[in-house]
């Protein structure tokens, strides 16, 4: 897959079957549509590509708003597109100058101008140009001006899996990752770096990675202990995290931590991906470290057995 920082140096693509979004997450709602985009450019010998933005609309439109929380940074989302057999990421920085674009200046400049798109398909529900003001109507409206088709993958095929990013964001915001989970086609992943801790844990056997995830807007999960799998760039591992702020030992800030089964080794300063698996119960306050102990144990049992059905 080739990305692209904008549109302006693009050379010609051929046959270019052209979806547009924001992809957050690139559910299973999404996939649909990946799927029919690959499709059809492999039916007419053609490339398949996926314009998006960033940084999030919301994130320059809204800045006072610091309720958007998103399912992928944009490394991870490039990298599901390329999974789903996109061939060209065009990545155009969201601006309030391109925001400001009317659906056919977007139409002219973008798919005609410098993609040359021989197809657009688009979701039921796709909104594009100033003040979100272009949809279906103004694509099938411009199409035989610009000489491009248009393709709706219709309501009835995204709502029968009823299906959105907020509805993943909601499940993962209150614990559920089984829900989120079916939604996304694949376990719900954070990355980040390993830190230095006060290394509580290795003090009852339960030494912990703490992780630091650099990106203020990446959803993290309602705190509590999960089953998990750690991931580096050549092994994953079981392990069981928490997420909290320790209330036992009296902590302040939130942090995530992350147990390794049947691991010893340094990896301060890393960089590791955590796939969530199940969310085994809500962080409690103990009585005593030694209650803490014993309930990990327990945890351990229970993340175990919930690791080993996968």
């Amino acid at each position: 897959m080739k990305i692209h920082l904008g549109t302006e140096t693009i050379n010609e693509i051929e046959n270019a079957v052209v979806t547009t979004g924001t992809f957050d997450g690139v559910h299973i709602g999404h996939q649909k549509i990946l799927s029919r985009i690959r499709d059809v450019a492999d039916q007419t010998n053609g490339q398949t590509v996926l314009i998006t933005y960033w940084p999030h609309p919301r994130l320059v439109l809204k800045p006072w708003d610091n309720n958007l929380l998103l399912l992928s940074t944009f490394p991870e989302k490039a990298n599901l597109l390329e999974l789903y057999g996109i061939d060209h990421l065009v990545k155009i920085p969201f601006t309030r100058d391109f925001a400001s674009m009317t659906p056919e200046e977007y139409i002219r400049v973008v798919l005609h101008e410098r993609i040359k798109t021989s197809k657009m398909i688009i979701g039921y529900d796709h909104r594009f140009g100033k003040d979100r003001s272009g949809g279906l109507d103004e694509l099938k409206s411009f199409a035989p001006k610009y000489n491009f088709e248009v393709e709706e993958i219709p309501r009835q095929d995204i709502e029968e899996i009823g299906i959105s990013s907020t509805k993943i964001r909601t499940a993962l915001q209150s614990g559920d990752i089984e829900t989120a989970n079916k939604y996304l086609g694949r376990h719900y992943s954070v990355a980040g770096r390993v830190v230095h801790g006060k290394q509580l844990g290795r003090s009852i056997g339960y030494p912990t990675a703490n992780i630091e995830v650099k990106e203020s807007y990446k959803l993290i999960p309602a705190d509590g202990v999960y089953a998990v799998k750690v991931c580096n760039k050549y092994q994953k591992f079981d392990g069981m995290l928490n997420i909290g702020q320790k209330p036992t030992i009296g902590g302040e800030n939130k942090t995530i931590e992350v147990n390794i089964f049947d691991f010893n080794q340094d990896i301060y300063n890393s960089e590791i991906s955590i796939e969530f698996v199940g969310h085994i119960r809500d962080e409690m306050k103990f009585d005593s470290l030694d209650d803490l102990k014993h309930q990990l144990e327990e945890d351990e049992k229970t993340v175990r057995n919930c690791l080993s059905k996968l």
